[in-house]
């Protein structure tokens, strides 16, 4: 048994039960030393967003708290990963360096040139699936070949068995008898210069304990009827363990063992048709990672290369796009999901597939430029789901929703979100507008908008575009490309 300390390299789970580096270190029966390195230039080229930066802030101090409470602590470094682990090697005489896997291309290539450099160098290199259900390179089709529709994909997938998540021991973790220099996190510089701490601190509790608090909530308030309620953006339906699962704050076999657990009750597994659209929602963020790893140029480019060739418009000075982001397209559902977005970094899955459908098919803009906007102001900025469920609104992905689907605002508003309770909180200077008209107010009486105390082209905007118009557009682009 070595005596030497082994390196947990913590990245994308930032939590301590069901940790399978930290389990297999622990294992070894000598000294830990849990560490985090900030790496922009790993990432290749998605370095991690503003508002994931946020949130990264806060899980670290979480993580470094639960750490302490177990008599250990987080040694933060910043740089080139391979550089900082040789230097925390010199400095601990660390004989070992375990980690869980990523699946992103530049994380992938990076952890191969680790793994290669400290093996040579005598140092006993490890890395352990602890993000996923099943590893992308252990899922393929009867013909040997990657899964590019889902139903089959997850069908598949169901078939395998699920792992109970490990759980570590209580008590104290060991310790080097030196600790090796570190930074705190405020040194890393990850909190925004924008004003977004007040709105997120409000809506989130980052780390593994808000995790675990959060999967509790929603499994006993809201699971069984997660399949009717999921898509209301005007009521608390959802999950919202987003965030949560991409940094690893909680793992999903832990979530899976939350509904098997209730399926303990009823024997029967899913226990509810909620829970069993739930898992499926859990088998949709397994796909998108599948789908990445398997074509790592899609967060660039479409996989139907034939949508490279798509005539997208052109938006002198870029002002479609800003009213977009910003949330003054004059179409309240879009701009009530565009403002949740920036005031939360959060936007209910809904109403992520109505912005899209206007942004690539109202106002004909690449997804790319959605892909870049929602990876920088969304707290739960994930390669391999951004890329998915950017190219499935676009119609240029897998499974993807055909182009000439195109989502009508208005007729998307009063089925989701009938009452408009939703918008109201998000457009505020809509507060007062009548349930039949807050939808389409540039449809209601003069009397109306004036009782509301709204002044269309002044408190709120026209449409920037016209949706009959903008559709017959789109269709026209789609045939063009097929030309």
């Amino acid at each position: 048994m070595s005596v030497a300390p082994t390196i947990v390299w913590f990245r994308q789970d930032l939590r301590l039960q069901d940790n399978p580096a930290l389990h297999a270190a622990m294992a070894r029966g000598a000294a830990v030393v849990p560490v985090y390195v900030l790496d922009d230039a790993g990432d290749g080229r998605w370095p991690m967003g503003g508002a994931a930066r946020w949130w990264l802030h806060h899980s670290l101090v979480a993580l470094d708290a639960a750490l302490r409470e177990r008599g250990s602590r987080l040694v933060i470094a910043r740089g080139e990963s391979g550089a900082v682990l040789r230097a925390l090697v010199e400095a601990t005489g660390a004989d070992a360096l375990f980690w869980n896997r990523r699946y992103e291309p530049a994380a992938i290539a990076g952890d191969a040139t680790i793994k290669a450099e400290f093996g040579a160098a005598g140092i006993e290199v490890q890395s352990f699936s602890g993000t996923l259900l099943n590893e992308p390179h252990t899922i393929a089709n009867k013909q040997g070949r990657p899964f590019q529709v889902f139903t089959p994909y997850w069908r598949h997938c169901l078939t395998l068995p699920v792992s109970p998540p490990m759980k570590l021991a209580a008590g104290a973790l060991p310790v080097p008898a030196k600790w090796p220099q570190s930074l705190a996190v405020t040194e890393l510089g990850l909190l925004p210069t924008i004003p977004w701490d007040a709105g997120f601190g409000a809506a989130w509790t980052p780390g593994e304990a808000g995790a675990a608090k959060r999967l509790k909530a929603f499994v006993a308030r809201a699971l069984s009827e997660y399949a009717d309620e999921r898509d209301r953006p005007d009521r608390e339906g959802t999950s919202m363990l987003s965030a949560h699962l991409h940094f690893g704050e909680v793992s999903p076999r832990q979530v899976w063992a939350a509904v098997q657990a209730l399926a303990k009750e009823s024997g029967v597994f899913p226990p509810s048709r909620g829970a069993g659209v739930f898992l499926t929602e859990i088998g949709w963020r397994e796909f998108a990672y599948h789908l990445l790893f398997h074509f790592p140029r899609t967060p660039e480019a479409p996989l139907r290369e034939e949508f490279a060739r798509f005539p997208w418009a052109d938006d002198p000075g870029g002002a479609q796009l800003r009213a977009w982001q910003r949330g003054r397209t004059g179409y309240p559902i879009v701009d009530a999901g565009m403002r949740q977005l920036w005031t939360t970094g959060w936007m209910h899955n809904r109403v992520r597939m109505i912005v899209a459908s206007f942004l690539v098919k109202h106002l004909r803009l690449s997804w790319t430029h959605g892909a870049a906007w929602f990876w920088d102001t969304l707290v739960d900025a994930d390669l391999a789901s951004n890329t998915l469920g950017w190219q499935w609104s676009a119609g240029c992905g897998a499974d993807a929703a055909p182009y000439f689907r195109i989502f009508a605002p208005v007729l998307q508003g009063a089925k989701f979100d009938g009452a408009g309770d939703y918008v109201r909180r998000w457009v505020p200077e809509l507060g007062r507008m009548p349930a039949e008209h807050i939808h389409a107010p540039w449809d209601a009486p003069l009397h109306v908008l004036a009782e509301a105390g709204v002044r269309l082209g002044d408190s709120y905007p026209r449409p920037i575009v016209d949706h009959a118009k903008a559709r017959a557009e789109a269709l026209a682009a789609l045939k063009e490309m097929r030309a």
